[in-house]
């Protein structure tokens, strides 16, 4: 069964169509090479047989070259000398009964002999009784030349109808040629030329942004049907990320602009922090309680400036950071031991499950530390006291696949393809700056990753990053010491 479908996978790929084309080519040109030899054979037999037949009639010819010559001379030699060519003719009827009976009939073949056999008989009457035997024997040794040169006509019929195809063969060649050419013409076009231009016009809607798969054409090709399949997958995995495209452009633009802003700010708001900070120590006895109140939140609320500008400039920084192999384990336990002591204040448990001997991942530690503080923090807020948080990696073929899990309130699902735009987030007013996943975001495409988010309402929100794998397992030592 198994052989089977090798055999038929094989006829249906273009090698095999090509194969079967160019094997049907080379029976027919065999079974006309064949056909010619058997026929050019058949001839030279013929020919060879109408040489007998040739010498048939001569040997009658010259029997009644004898005949007369008995009857005018009448000397033994010319008895003699025709009884041996009747002898000889009658050798090469012998010799021809065959053919004769194919190229004729067995009734004229025993005609033939029953004609040879009484003329040789009056032949040898001639010898006592010339005048009263010779006009018998010259009637039938007439009748017997005619009968010999009949044969030969036919024959010689029979060898003409034989030249006459061995010549139409070049020409049986060319039509066969010329077949065999429109049939592969037919092929090609069918099975290559008309499945290229599909895939050029996939190709083609593909660049317009049309990422439906194909569903005509192409896919009684192995190989065809191989790469449309491909084009398919190509397709899919782009409308899948043609979110993250998107998003990705918005970053680059909005870094960009950011980046000049903080830097702007950032100066002003370290001035109000200093002024706020040299009231207090200098003029803070003078201060009442509402004044001191006003100076702690311009503090505050300075504070808190900072933290945006800091997160602006995390977010649009384009530096090239040094990456090196990092293990999974470490980073995971690394930025757990940063917010430990948040997740432990807040009621939850925490379910770490990353197996060691993982592959190692290249990256830069504390933007990666960066990235898995945001996500459980994030965490930390959304999941009520009692709940549970997981960390899981999982190795992949090309890469590492690792988890946030929560128990918490979940995230609407109209909300999820913006959550990691710049500036927004779900928590309230004044308790978040939407910009803790744009930051995430942009650090996972530094390191030639992606993240994706699944979530219901109700249920919890996983975070799911894919990370590029090294070829081997990390140091763990290594990795602690990566910076």
């Amino acid at each position: 069964m198994r052989d089977a479908n090798r055999f038929k996978v094989f006829f249906n790929s273009i090698k095999g169509k090509i194969f079967t084309l160019f094997l049907v080519a080379f029976l027919a040109a065999s079974g006309l090479t064949l056909l010619n030899v058997w026929t050019l054979s058949a001839m030279r037999e013929r020919l060879v047989l109408s040489e007998r037949y040739d010498d048939f009639l001569n040997a009658i010819l010259e029997a009644r070259r004898f005949e007369k010559n008995l009857f005018i001379y009448g000397e033994k030699e010319n008895y003699r000398d025709g009884m041996a060519y009747l002898d000889q003719a009658a050798t090469a009827l012998a010799e021809l009964g065959g053919d004769i009976v194919r190229i004729s009939d067995a009734g004229d073949l025993a005609n033939i002999q029953e004609t040879l056999t009484r003329y040789r008989q009056e032949f040898s009457a001639l010898e006592s009784a010339r005048l009263s035997g010779m006009d018998v024997a010259r009637g039938t040794g007439k009748q017997l030349v005619d009968l010999a040169s009949d044969l030969i006509a036919t024959k010689r019929e029979r060898i003409h109808r034989t030249i006459v195809v061995v010549s139409l063969l070049p020409c049986a060649y060319l039509g066969i040629f010329l077949v065999f050419m429109a049939f592969l013409i037919k092929v090609i076009n069918h099975s290559l030329l008309r499945p290229l231009g599909l895939v050029g016009q996939i190709t083609a809607r593909v660049a317009t942004g049309d990422f439906s798969p194909v569903r005509h054409g192409g896919h009684h090709i192995v190989e065809i049907a191989g790469l449309l399949d491909a084009l398919d997958r190509m397709a899919l995995e782009l409308a899948a990320h043609q979110e993250d495209l998107l998003q990705a452009r918005k970053i680059a633009a909005l870094g960009t602009l950011t980046a000049g802003i903080a830097h702007e700010i950032n100066n002003p708001i370290n001035n109000i922090m200093l002024s706020a900070e040299s009231m207090i120590e200098i003029h803070g006895q003078d201060l009442d309680e509402d004044g001191r109140e006003i100076v702690s939140d311009i503090l505050s609320q300075a504070e808190r400036a900072g933290e945006i500008v800091r997160n602006l400039l995390d977010f649009s920084r384009t530096e090239k950071a040094r990456f090196s192999p990092l293990s999974p384990e470490v980073i995971v336990e690394s930025s757990l031991a940063l917010v430990k002591n948040q997740i432990m204040i807040s009621g939850l448990t925490v379910g770490v499950d990353v197996p060691p001997g993982l592959p190692g991942v290249v990256g830069n530690l504390r933007h990666l530390q960066q990235v898995f503080v945001n996500l459980l923090q994030n965490a930390v807020h959304a999941t009520a006291p009692g709940g549970r948080i997981d960390i899981l990696a999982r190795e992949e073929p090309n890469s590492v696949r690792l988890e946030v899990r929560d128990t918490g309130k979940g995230i609407d699902k109209a909300l999820l393809p913006h959550i990691f735009e710049p500036f927004f987030t779900t928590k309230d007013v004044g308790k978040g700056t939407g910009l803790g996943l744009a930051v995430t975001y942009s650090i996972i495409k530094r390191h030639s990753g992606r993240i994706e988010v699944e979530s219901e309402p109700g249920l919890g929100t996983t975070f799911i990053i894919h990370l590029p794998r090294t070829a081997a397992p990390a140091d763990k030592e290594e990795s602690e010491h990566a910076v």
